[in-house]
């Protein structure tokens, strides 16, 4: 298994983003290009069949049409999304993904709109070579409280 920050001196190529993800580390890039293309069908593709949607802390996990509806809505907002990878930790076809990243901006409504959260995401390179959300973990490192008592 590797541990490894992703090398910024092979960044994915900005026009090819949108295309798909040949290395773990290019995944929230792709992710993100997607995302701020505002198309979901570009978006859906970032993600393997049976992938799951962790929507937050306590939520219920989202798959197929119910995972991409709820991204669908994040899009349209209209408000780009910014990712930093932090660590990306490989074996074989999998590979886990910490990753920063910040929705921010104006709404369409004109309100100011912020989301933001550290991913702990599962990434799986499938048959084709290609690299995809296995697991979307967007607020994985969230504190969801400690027991009473």
């Amino acid at each position: 298994m590797s541990a490894t920050p992703p090398d910024p001196s092979t960044p994915l190529d900005p026009a090819t983003r949108l295309g798909p993800a040949t290395r773990p580390e290019d995944v929230p890039a792709v992710f993100a290009a997607r995302f701020n293309s505002g198309d979901p069908a570009a978006l859906a593709g970032i993600y393997e069949e049976g992938a799951v949607l962790a929507a937050g802390p306590g939520g219920a996990p989202l798959t197929g049409p119910a995972l991409h509806a709820a991204n669908a809505r994040l899009q349209a907002l209209g408000v780009p999304i910014a990712v930093r990878p932090r660590r990306v930790y490989a074996t074989g076809d999998l590979a886990l993904l910490l990753v920063d990243w910040l929705i921010e901006g104006t709404g369409p409504d004109g309100r100011p709109v912020r989301v933001e959260g550290t991913a702990t995401d599962v990434a799986r390179r499938g048959p084709d070579g290609h690299w995809r959300y296995a697991v979307d973990n967007p607020f994985g490192t969230a504190p969801e409280g400690l027991p009473a008592g």
